[in-house]
């Protein structure tokens, strides 16, 4: 088995390596799909244990004291629960992983996805207003994650695996694999190559099998089959998708102001966000949780225009707020169900004012669902393969493209907003570079450009040891003097040097050999050029010492060193 380990991270070193990564894709898929339906089934579990029914989402038949008294009392012990925690600790959701992939190389730690997984079900059990799509990208992309660690994987193996991961979140929880796929190659990975779409589709595909096989019941989301009537309606189409841009610029304001004051004490923020909620929930019931059951009655038109922007209103303020001042939840979810709304009150505009040309109630629904959520995330491409799977009707694509088209010019042109996400990454000052260069960098195996041929050499060195170095020629010498490395030689000075020395004595003191001498800090085996590079840079140093630990031993192999230089030749030639 250690065998085939070894080999198998050789594979997975060379990022082209498609069978390797293939595998990679099934069991992070796998994987994922299992954890998202486990936290499903966890936040049905919190909310019957608070006396809400109808599989955690009948929060309006609660009593009126309820309605305030749950989502407020539920952020204040989940305040409780992180006021311990210090700050890393408590990063979650898509924020976080979208950080961890490109700070910390994708390695997400097992306390903050536990967190996750617990204090999210808790707070969308007591009705806090959420979507669970946010927090499963951040489970699926754990698991993935920690497992690829667990085996030692190489760190830009990590990086497809976070988006098998989050590909099968949202395969898992909506059954549209194609969307889960462009959703983590457009906002997680935020790059599209052949070699990464491959594992995540097929990472897509198993979770989608899991979610399929493991729950009864079909789709989360039911949308009766839909049909585009005329080109007469596309002026309100275009105005739903203006409507869901004002909406969605709206929210991200919200967001940002909201999320500045993340530096308020933890239990503070969270009470807050519960208290708000809690009031608007006073007013309009289906504020709370997830909102899946509100959608259903929109779909079905059983929601006046009133009760429509109303929900749309509140579900907004709240998502927002609650999102901003950090708990747990995502916002996935509740842009499906404000941009179902929107749809729903544009439909019923239009119906009244043009009854003959008007499609059929749930078609601007979906066109509204998918236009929000472009926005909100700025992933246009996730939206529009999302209605289509969620439609089952590829007819349905002219409309919800210019719908979608016209939500996120309206947020991002009219408005100046960013999507949501980096929005708040700006607020907590937290740069995510997706440029071209760092994309490489990111995806490229450190043993891509080091160099293998190096020996250790100690400081004080015999005659004796100058016929083993003679034979191996090695390009590099690692100077050493008890077990700490010093610094780098090239192999070709330190042997001239080494004649002259020697030539006058038994030993040479390398001290005091006059030759160019190169500072070094280690990295692991697994690390990427990226990772290399900021190793370099931070510990201001000009080359690195590529090093795997011993499971034997314990103690540290050398296996290579890469230099500056050879980055950025490497970087130059591939780009």
């Amino acid at each position: 088995m250690q065998d085939f380990l070894k080999n198998y991270r050789r594979y997975l070193a060379s990022y082209n390596s498609a069978l390797a990564y293939a595998l990679l894709g099934i069991v992070g898929g796998i994987a994922s799909g299992l954890v998202v339906l486990a936290f499903d089934l966890a936040i049905r579990e919190v909310a019957w244990l608070f006396g809400v029914g109808n599989g955690g989402e009948g929060f309006e038949a609660l009593p009126q004291w309820m309605l305030f008294a749950l989502p407020a009392g539920g952020a204040l012990l989940l305040g409780l629960l992180y006021w311990p925690l210090k700050p890393e600790a408590r990063d979650t959701g898509i924020v976080h992983v979208v950080s961890r992939m490109h700070s910390h190389y994708g390695v997400l730690p097992l306390r903050n996805a536990l967190l996750q997984f617990f204090a999210g079900a808790f707070a969308l059990g007591t009705g806090q207003s959420g979507g669970r799509e946010g927090p499963g990208v951040h489970l699926g992309g754990a698991i993935n994650s920690l497992l690829g660690q667990r085996l030692g994987l190489p760190n830009n193996s990590l990086r497809i695996l976070i988006a098998c991961g989050t590909a099968g979140g949202i395969s898992a929880a909506f059954h549209t694999p194609l969307a889960g796929v462009i959703f983590a190659m457009e906002v997680i990975v935020a790059e599209y190559t052949v070699a990464g779409f491959i594992p995540v589709m097929l990472a897509a595909v198993s979770a989608s099998a899991v979610s399929r096989s493991l729950v009864t019941g079909g789709a989360l989301l039911s949308i009766p089959a839909v049909e585009f009537n005329s080109l007469l309606e596309l002026p309100y189409i275009l105005l739903l998708g203006l409507g869901c841009g004002v909406v969605v610029a709206g929210f991200v304001k919200i967001l940002e102001l909201t999320t500045r004051l993340s530096n308020w004490p933890v239990v503070v923020r969270f009470t807050l966000a519960g208290c708000f909620t809690g009031l608007l929930a006073l007013l309009v019931p289906e504020t709370l949780g997830l909102g899946y059951d509100s959608m259903d009655l929109i779909i079905n038109a059983k929601m006046m225009l009133g009760s429509l922007l109303l929900v749309c209103l509140c579900k907004t303020l709240a998502t927002a707020v609650s999102c901003g001042l950090g708990l747990p939840v995502g916002l996935i979810g509740p842009s499906l169900l404000i941009g179902a709304c929107l749809g729903g009150a544009v439909s019923i505009v239009a119906h009244t004012l043009h009854p003959q040309i008007t499609s059929d109630y749930p078609l601007y629904i979906a066109i509204g669902m998918a236009a929000a959520m472009g926005a909100i995330l700025n992933a246009p491409l996730a939206a529009i393969l999302a209605v289509i799977e969620l439609t089952d009707n590829i007819g349905i694509v002219m409309p919800a493209l210019l719908a979608i088209v016209a939500a996120c010019l309206t947020n991002t042109g009219l408005f100046g907003q960013r999507s949501a996400h980096q929005t708040v990454l700006r607020q907590l000052r937290r740069i995510v570079p997706d440029d071209p260069l760092n994309q490489l960098l990111h995806r490229t195996d450190v043993t891509a450009t080091m160099d293998g041929r190096v020996v250790r050499v100690p400081v004080l060195l015999h005659a004796d040891d100058l016929e083993p170095l003679l034979e191996f020629t090695p390009t590099w010498c690692l100077v050493e003097r008890e077990g700490e490395d010093l610094y780098l030689v090239q192999g070709a000075e330190l042997l001239e040097w080494l004649r002259e020395a020697l030539a006058e004595g038994e030993t040479a003191d390398l001290a005091e050999a006059g030759i160019r001498r190169w500072t070094v800090a280690p990295v692991p085996v697994q690390a990427t050029l990226r990772q290399a590079m900021d190793k370099i840079r931070s510990a201001v140093v000009e080359a690195v010492c590529v090093y795997e630990r011993s499971r034997a031993t314990g103690k540290p192999i050398l296996h290579g060193v890469v230099t500056r230089e050879s980055i950025e030749k490497f970087s130059l030639e591939r780009l």
